[in-house]
């Protein structure tokens, strides 16, 4: 992608996504989901079942817990779209290359190829589909965990088998979520923080 957008305000900056808060209290998003169980950091639910967060909420958090903000000095650059569907991936590219946001984005085929890529392209995220040839999104996952250099990668898991075992299975190895396919665009861009478009359903598994 050689043109870059310029990014655009789109009013939505005081709402945050998990991980937006765990980067600015340097806890993981698993602290963060743990406050919010327990009713210390008010969320908000979106349509889609995903936790959000006011920035004013997590500020009078902080203050009362006695924790710093950390203000990040980038967001969302550069994503990293792992399927063995070359028609997925390629819309995928297409979509994000028609966002107002400026997003780099690299596709990888299989799971020998996106261990390759994410220490080369350094993603801020992951999105990984479950059931590849040879190395699947479940061991690419707990890779990009175990590694230091890439723990703190966002990963959104995709599949068409999205039964309870292996949603529960990709999320515990340290996925935010996992998203059916056919990939709902509006689900993904939420999960994602971005601002939902009006956009079609990709109804290809």
């Amino acid at each position: 992608m050689d043109a870059k957008k310029p990014k655009k305000n789109t009013g939505r900056d005081d709402i945050l996504a998990p991980q937006q808060v765990a980067d600015l209290l340097l806890v993981s998003p698993v602290t963060v989901r743990q406050w919010a169980n327990k009713g210390d950091l008010k969320a908000l639910v979106t349509p889609g079942g995903h936790r959000r967060f006011t920035r004013r909420e997590v500020e009078n958090f902080a203050q009362r817990r006695g924790l710093k903000l950390h203000v990040p000095d980038d967001r969302l650059k550069r994503i990293l779209v792992v399927d063995d569907d070359s028609q997925l991936s390629g819309y995928l590219v297409e979509l994000f290359d028609s966002l107002p946001e400026a997003i780099e984005v690299e596709t990888a085929a299989n799971g020998f190829d996106a261990g390759l890529k994410v220490m080369t392209f350094r993603p801020d995220l992951v999105l990984l589909d479950l059931m590849m040839p040879g190395q699947d999104g479940f061991q690419v996952c707990r890779r990009i965990r175990e590694d230091p250099s890439t723990c703190d990668i966002r990963i959104i898991a995709m599949t068409g088998y999205p039964s309870p075992g292996n949603i529960e299975r990709i999320v515990k190895a340290g996925a935010e979520t996992c998203l059916a396919k056919p990939i709902d665009t509006r689900a993904l861009l939420e999960a994602i923080g971005l601002e939902p478009e009006i956009a079609p359903t990709f109804s290809r598994r």
